[in-house]
């Protein structure tokens, strides 16, 4: 006997949208299935977190969830508990889960990291990009300015992830790269609402980190990276709708 759902609110007790209201009027995002169930649909709800379909502080309900995703609730369950443990999600007695809401100390912290690790990189990578790393660096510079032109901010923090991680490919160093591979995810998480904002200076910064690189003038492109990171990190605090 199937088990009937009653129709939910678009925003719940505390005037927060719920999963319900983000997802009203999109089209169902169904999961495929090749990989284990759970995966699938934890990859697909940290996904809508980090984008920022489903923002933070937002009332996560399974039903709603599972609906969008075409899974029963069970992998929608597994998936919030897992996100839970991440900190992705907050799930709270009585009133169920919520998305994270990230405090300006923990975006410190976590930007701080980034900053640290990010600096080596381009340190390393200006020692040893060839002409063809150059090359490729200018392709993925060329990307992020037709998504500035576009206005399109999705394509903008996909645009900003590539060029870093590619400059940290660069660098040779498998221990870097697992690294910066574990804060990325969060990383495009801060780095979304600040994507159109920041987007012109940004990627002359980006602009101006390619040419050291190229130049192999390994200070200068430490220098740069600092500066750049520090800028992301201050435009994070002075965002709109930032606490005081």
């Amino acid at each position: 006997m199937t088990e009937s759902v009653s129709p939910l609110p678009e925003r719940g007790p505390t005037g927060r949208r719920t999963a319900k209201g983000s997802l009203a009027g999109k089209s169902g995002n169904r999961v495929e299935r090749p990989a284990p169930l759970r995966q699938v649909v934890y990859d697909a709800l940290a996904e809508l977190i980090i984008n920022r379909t489903l923002e933070p502080g937002q009332h996560l309900v399974e039903a709603d969830l599972a609906e969008y995703l075409g899974v029963s609730r069970q992998p929608v369950r597994e998936a919030l508990q897992r996100l839970q443990s991440e900190g992705w999600v907050d799930l709270r007695p009585a009133q169920g889960a919520f998305v994270h809401l990230p405090t300006d100390e923990e975006a410190d912290q976590l930007l701080g990291v980034r900053a640290v690790l990010e600096t080596h990189s381009a340190r390393l990578a200006a020692a040893c990009a060839t002409d063809e790393d150059i090359k490729r660096l200018w392709e993925l510079q060329d990307v992020g300015m037709k998504a500035l032109a576009a206005d399109d901010s999705e394509r903008l923090v996909a645009a900003n992830a590539d060029l870093h991680s590619y400059i940290t490919e660069l660098t040779g160093n498998a221990v870097l790269s697992e690294l910066i591979g574990l804060v990325d995810r969060r990383v495009r998480w801060y780095y979304t609402p600040i994507a159109r904002p920041r987007g012109r200076d940004a990627w002359q910064e980006h602009a101006a980190l390619i040419e050291a690189i190229a130049a192999h003038n390994v200070d200068k492109a430490e220098k740069i990276m600092a500066q750049h990171t520090e800028r992301t990190r201050r435009a994070f605090h002075e965002r709109p709708g930032a606490s005081e």
